[in-house]
Parts: C-alpha cells; structure tokens; sequence
C-alpha cells in the first residue's frame, strides 16, 4: 500500500565524523612509529618492507584526497563530490 508521505530522511552526520584530517594524522603517525621501531629495535627487523609500504600508501592515498578534493573546489566535472573543506578553512569565503 503506497504512502502519500515522503520517507524520512537520516540526520546529518556531526561534523567531527566528516573531518578526514584526524584519521590521516592518526594513520601516517602510526605507520611512522612501526617505521621507526622496524629500524631501531634488531627483533622488528621483519616489518621493515611492510612498513615501508604502510608509509607509501599513506603517502599514495593522501596525495589522491588531496587531489580530489582540490578538483571539487576547481569544479572539475570528473571530481568527487561531498568533500568537506578542512576544519580551518570552514566559516572562510573567499571570492576569486
């Protein structure tokens, strides 16, 4: 039996879970300590191409957010869409 009324729609999400920045800082500083400790410590002599790889992915996929998000400010028509400008740049417009 079809309804007159629209379904509701979910909330918005806060926008502390639409800020990326913290789990890319959380990552590369992790991946940074597992670098390290595979470089200083002799038993951990194991993880160093792991970590290694941790490290260029991380370099790899932020360089691709940033590039993306740099195209939906552009408004390039293949460019993500949603991307949330960084905290410190929110409440800022500047006219070009």
């Amino acid at each position: 039996m079809p309804s007159d009324q629209p379904e509701p729609e979910p909330p918005a999400l806060p926008a502390a879970l639409l800020d990326p920045w913290p789990v890319i800082v959380a990552g590369a500083v992790l991946w940074l300590l597992a670098t390290i400790a595979a470089f200083t410590i002799g038993a951990c002599e194991s993880w160093r191409p792991i970590a290694i790889a941790g490290l260029g992915t991380g370099v790899v996929g932020t360089s691709i957010f940033l590039w993306q998000r740099t195209a939906a400010r552009r408004g390039a028509r293949g460019a993500q869409t949603g991307l949330e400008p960084s905290r410190n740049e929110r409440g800022t417009t500047e006219e070009k």
